[in-house]
């Protein structure tokens, strides 16, 4: 694995420097966003509006990445190396990385723990997986032009903790068909902590 994480530098450039990919890239996350919310819309208890990118983790994670795509659009036909970087887009990218990095294997993780509420249904289980995991390779794009602080994991880090007690402490964690047990309460937060080691892993520092 490079310092850049798992996706080669070429790759990385056909998708973000060319305007039909990254724009196609930022389409394809907008309707996923749309599927992610009409389902949580569709399934979620008395939730505050507030409370909204907590909750939808999902769209959360999507959201925020098409946000750190969009920062590329000025850029288009540069290369990535000369793509500049401040501190609040270092926040931005490392906190997207995390988020997708977190729910791309949570999703893995919450519906093989239970397994007899999904398997085999087609979409249920196959269709989220394979979306899901969609979510970390596309994560892969992010270190190719972001870069991070320790400012920027420790926030990842505090966030992604803080929206594990929401959902375990309070009740808001994303719908399941099965009630969560302390095996996925573990899990969830190891997941946390390990997708910012990933983040510091893959991004070069500012």
């Amino acid at each position: 694995m490079s310092e850049r994480g798992p996706l080669s530098r070429n790759h990385a450039r056909y998708y973000l420097e060319n305007a039909p990919s990254l724009v196609w890239l930022v389409v394809v996350n907008a309707v996923a966003i749309l599927v992610g919310i009409r389902y949580y819309v569709a399934t979620m208890p008395d939730v505050s509006t507030f409370l909204w990118p907590l909750y939808a983790d999902s769209p959360t994670a999507l959201f925020l990445m098409t946000l750190s795509l969009v920062t590329l659009w000025p850029f288009l036909g540069d290369p990535l190396e000369e793509v500049p970087m401040n501190l609040p887009l270092a926040y931005l990218h490392t906190i997207a990385l995390v988020w997708l990095v977190k729910m791309g294997v949570w999703t893995v993780i919450a519906l093989n723990l239970g397994f007899s509420a999904y398997f085999p249904a087609v979409w249920a289980y196959f269709g989220i997986i394979l979306t899901h995991v969609g979510f970390v390779a596309e994560g892969a794009l992010v270190p190719h032009y972001a870069r991070t602080t320790r400012g920027a994991l420790a926030t990842a880090l505090l966030l992604a903790l803080a929206n594990d007690l929401l959902d375990y402490g309070f009740g808001y964690y994303p719908p399941l068909r099965y009630d969560p047990g302390p095996a996925l309460v573990i899990a969830t937060v190891a997941l946390s902590v390990c997708s910012v080691a990933v983040a510091a892993r893959w991004l070069p520092r500012l």
